[in-house]
C-alpha cells in the first residue's frame, strides 16, 4: 500500500506537577523565600533525576506567589520523589497540582 507519509506513533501525554506557595508580600517574596524556593528547586531537580521520573522545569513568582512545574511520565511517581522537599518549606497556604493529562483527572494535594 503507497501512504503519501508516515504519521508518528503517539506519546505518552506528558503529567505535570505544579506546586504553589503564598509569599510575605503580594510581589515576589523576599529573598530569604526566594532562596529557599531556589534551593528547593535544586534540590528536587537532582531527586527526580536520579529517580529518572522526569524533570524538574522551572519556577515563576509574583503576585505573592511562588509556583514550581517538573513534568513526567507519571505524576504520582515524580509527585513521590519531590514531596519530601515540597512539604519542607515552610510557606502556606501550599498546595500541588498533579496533572495526569487532562482537567478531569487533575488532583490537588494539599502541602
Amino acid at each position: 500500500m503507497d501512504t503519501l507519509f508516515a504519521l508518528p506513533e503517539p506519546e505518552t501525554p506528558e503529567q505535570a506537577v505544579i506546586a504553589h506557595y503564598r509569599l510575605s508580600d503580594d510581589q515576589y517574596g523576599s529573598r530569604a523565600e526566594r532562596e529557599a524556593i531556589f534551593d528547593a528547586e535544586r534540590a528536587m531537580a537532582a531527586a527526580v533525576a536520579e529517580a529518572g521520573v522526569g524533570e524538574v522545569d522551572g519556577n515563576e513568582f509574583g503576585g505573592g506567589e511562588a509556583v514550581l512545574y517538573a513534568y513526567g511520565a507519571d505524576a504520582e511517581a515524580l509527585f513521590k520523589v519531590m514531596e519530601p522537599t515540597l512539604r519542607s518549606l515552610p510557606f502556606r497556604s501550599a498546595y500541588a497540582v498533579l496533572g495526569q493529562g487532562s482537567r478531569e483527572t487533575e488532583s490537588r494535594v494539599e502541602l
